[in-house]
This record gives C-alpha cells, structure tokens and sequence, in this order.
C-alpha cells in the first residue's frame, strides 16, 4: 500500500462502500414484445370462450417478464482505485498536518513544563548544602539545650548528622532526575514519534520526585 508510513504510530481503518450512482432508471426494462404476445393471445382467448373482456395495463405489468430490474453492473476496483487512491491521500495530508500542528503545540507546552521542572532540581541541588548545615546547627543546639553545661561532644553530634544525612540525601534521585530530562529535552528536539518514549520517561521522573519527596518531608525542613 503506498500509504503505509504515514502514520507512524496508532493503526488508522478504512472502510468503504460502493453502490451505483444515478436513481436507478437505466436498469428498469421493460419487454414490450412480451407484453404484446399477452394482449394477443389474451384477446384470442376471449374470442374463443365469447368473452369481450380486454387486459388492463395494469394487469399487464403483473406479468411475468413485462418489467425486470437489471442487475448493476459489477464494480471494478481497479477502475475506481484513482478517485479511491485521490481521496484517501487528500484525507491523509489532511490528518497528518493536523498531528504535526498538534504535536508542535504540545511540544512547546512541554518545553515550557521541562525549563520549569530543570530550574526546580537546580534550586533542590543547591539546597542540599544548605538544609545540612542548617540541620546540623538545629542538632547542635538542641543537644545543648538538653545537656545545659555538659561539655558537648562533637564526634558524637557529626555521628548523628551523618545518619541523618544519609536516610535524606538525594544526590542519586537528582542525578537521575538531571539525567532523564536530558534525554527529554533532547527527544522534543529530535520530533517524530516519540511519545511512547517520553511516556516512558514521565513515569521514571515522578518516580524520582516523589522518592525527593518523601526524603525531604522526612527531613524536617
């Protein structure tokens, strides 16, 4: 089919029927011939049995063989195939343009939703210094507070930051995250077909966010 290859992805059906054109009249015959041998022999029948009575027109109709109906003439495809083979690559041009100007416009909006979610990783990444050294200090102070003029002991409060630090840290879902919008940016560049892709890549993405999440509400901060 010289059709194949416009629609890369999804399965496109086409169904068409075919029945003659015209109201019908050119296949109404009627045998004339026929219907004078019925008068005759009708009208000699009447002779015979002194009966005067002559056929009607109607009654002439309701013979057998006065009036057919011919059968259309059968349809052959290849002869109808060029106005076929027109409207179906009309029709085509027509859905394809359609999808590429939807595609463009849904491209840009998740251009604009990738810069977005590209801006908050990089503000999450230079947060993580930040939350430790805050957590860090909140730690020290509340051991002071609970250990009032007890010396405080530092090996032991960098022991507990570090616990706490490891069960919160991130690093490795950001870099994965960095990493997958990467691939994402590039799939918008490249075009085509690419949803199943960039589906595939959403779904490893709110993956990622939603473990920093749960590390972060876990955090405190």
């Amino acid at each position: 089919m010289p059709f194949q290859g416009h629609i890369q992805r999804g399965r496109l059906d086409v169904s068409l029927s075919v029945r003659p054109l015209g109201d019908g009249k050119s296949a109404l015959t009627l045998d004339t011939a026929l219907a004078r041998h019925y008068v005759e022999q009708v009208r000699a029948l009447g002779e015979a049995l002194g009966l005067r009575a002559a056929p009607t027109l109607e009654w002439l109709l309701e013979r057998p063989g006065i009036v057919t109906l011919g059968e259309p003439e059968p349809f052959a495809p290849e002869a109808g195939w060029p106005v076929l083979a027109d409207a179906l690559t009309r029709a085509m041009e027509d859905l394809v343009a359609r999808r590429e100007a939807e595609g463009e416009a849904l491209g840009k909006e998740l251009t604009s939703l990738h810069e977005a979610l590209s801006a908050e990783v990089a503000r999450m990444e230079a947060r993580v210094p930040v939350a430790l050294a805050q957590r860090t200090e909140r730690v020290r102070e509340r051991i002071r507070a609970l250990l009032g003029d007890v010396p405080l002991d530092e090996g032991r409060l960098l022991m507990e930051v570090a616990v706490w630090a490891e069960k919160t840290d991130v690093s490795e879902e950001l870099v994965r995250l960095k990493a997958h919008l990467q691939q994402f940016a590039g799939l918008l560049r490249e075009g085509g077909p690419v949803g199943r892709t960039l589906d595939f890549l959403v779904q490893e993405m709110n993956r990622e966010v939603n473990t920093v999440a749960s590390k972060a509400n876990g955090s405190g901060d």
